[in-house]
């Protein structure tokens, strides 16, 4: 996988003024709309990561839908944000110590029909949780670890998409989708020929143009790290941890 770009100078000031985990530990303190968005955006963001966990577990299909919907009501709820701790640092961590102590309580079946009401977080994919689940390659990682890669994913997910929206915005929806799939990684030879030709572009301007996206990728990137951490620093040390996680 190629290394993300650098982010510019501009960008990272304005990243960590409030980051949703900055806001996240805020809201244990006081209630606020802007607090319970932070909430609510982190938790669309990364509930698929937290569903394969509890699969791993040994929970079936449907409890763990209904185990992970109710995880995120409490959480929404602020009944789990007390054993938020600023030394921690991220939220990834955070998040599956408190989904670790939240599996431990005795589960109350009763408590299907969720407090949270007007929150459903595991049908917002196009497919089941379970149909992606059962995409996944057969195994033997520990739940952590595939919970450490889900996550990883996720984040590049999510930046990717936020570059494609950007691309959509700015007319340049048709490059995007031609030129997504060699982001990441240097396409085999002959590939950037293919894309100047369906693009009626010269392959120079085909490569500049992945050379821009690629960068802007990589600050979108660091943007969304920037959202699970509190500092400059720790948002490098995360995206290296997540780079690493995908290696493995």
């Amino acid at each position: 996988m190629a290394e993300p770009g650098q982010e510019s100078e501009a960008a990272g000031p304005r990243v960590f003024a409030t980051t949703h985990w900055s806001v996240v530990l805020a809201a244990g303190e006081s209630d606020s709309v802007p607090a319970r968005r932070a909430l609510e955006t982190l938790c669309r963001a990364y509930w698929y990561p937290i569903y394969v966990y509890v699969r791993r577990k040994g929970h079936g299909p449907d409890d763990a839908q209904d185990l992970t919907q109710e995880f995120f009501a409490q959480f929404i709820a602020k009944e789990l944000l007390r054993f938020a701790d600023r030394d921690k640092g991220r939220f990834r961590t955070f998040l599956l110590a408190t989904l670790d102590h939240f599996l431990a309580r005795e589960w109350n079946r009763a408590h299907r029909l969720k407090r949270g009401g007007q929150f459903s977080f595991v049908s917002l994919d196009e497919r089941s949780p379970e149909d992606r689940y059962r995409l996944e390659p057969a195994d033997h990682e520990t739940p952590e670890k595939k919970f450490a890669k889900q996550w990883a994913l996720a984040v590049l997910q999510n930046a990717l998409a936020a570059l494609e929206k950007e691309c959509a915005a700015d007319g340049k929806g048709v490059l995007f989708g031609e030129v997504r799939g060699v982001l990441s990684d240097e396409p085999d030879d002959g590939a950037y020929a293919g894309i100047a030709e369906r693009l009626g572009m010269t392959e120079g301007a085909v490569r500049v143009a992945v050379h821009r996206l690629r960068r802007r990728y990589g600050e979108l990137l660091r943007a969304e790290v920037a959202q699970t951490v509190e500092t400059a620093g720790e948002a490098e040390d995360e995206l290296r941890h997540l780079m690493n996680v995908l290696r493995e």
